[in-house]
């Protein structure tokens, strides 16, 4: 887990003049970063953290993304992305890269797929994964700021995961799997640091779900999450 926390600080935290590139194309950055905490109700002890980034020209970009969830003195998931991307339009870039999960199991992927703005300003990311096993599946996620005000945002967001195969390593069975979704309510006292809450309910669907009640675990939870979002350019 060290790693991987190390590898992506030292991605989104490259400068500027370390990648700039003959003839002095411009190169910019971007990252973010989300960490929440429950503690509270029926929610069991649990920290998550949500973060990407990228360097790059206007053309060409590199992204690094990594996430993870941590409850009761374990490490539950986490991943950690390392993709290429090029736009194909305006509002759309092609994505190519590898994943690798740390937790619950090593797994290695293959990852491609797009990245952008859906019509209405929905920021939509959808990935196909094929793992070192052989192994296929689709993940897509959505979400979209409105204002309340200047400084209060609302957040609805979702992500699923689909599996074209059973995977027993996994506890995951063919079709779609879950669903994670919710809103988040956020004040940005700055741009760059805005405190927040999530109602977050997450659900397992069809076989996944079946497979997760045969092993005595819960099949779906609603939680609270209070955290902070932090943006750096």
């Amino acid at each position: 887990m060290k790693r991987l926390i190390l590898a992506f600080a030292a991605a989104l935290t490259a400068t500027p003049a370390a990648a700039m590139e003959e003839g002095h194309t411009p190169v910019f950055h971007y990252a973010s970063l989300e960490t929440d905490y429950a503690d509270w109700g029926e929610a069991d002890r649990e920290l998550t953290f949500d973060g990407e980034g990228w360097i790059g020209t206007d053309e060409h970009k590199l992204w690094a993304k990594a996430e993870g969830e941590w409850a009761d003195g374990n490490w539950h998931e986490a991943e950690a992305q390392l993709l290429y991307g090029k736009p194909v339009s305006d509002f759309w870039d092609l994505q190519a890269g590898i994943r690798h999960d740390i937790e619950p199991r090593s797994t290695s992927y293959a990852a491609f797929g797009v990245h952008g703005l859906a019509p209405y300003f929905f920021e939509t990311d959808v990935t196909g994964f094929v793992s070192h096993r052989g192994d296929a599946s689709l993940r897509a996620k959505a979400s979209i700021d409105l204002l309340l005000t200047q400084r209060l945002i609302m957040e609805p967001y979702a992500e699923t995961n689909i599996f074209f195969s059973d995977v027993e390593e996994q506890d995951v069975g063919s079709g779609i799997s879950d669903i994670d979704t919710g809103i988040q309510l956020r004040y940005e006292i700055t741009r760059k640091l805005a405190p927040y809450i999530d109602f977050n309910y997450a659900s397992k669907l069809g076989n996944t779900r079946d497979i997760a009640k045969m092993n005595g675990e819960d099949a779906e939870s609603f939680v609270v999450r209070a955290g902070i979002r932090l943006w750096f350019n």
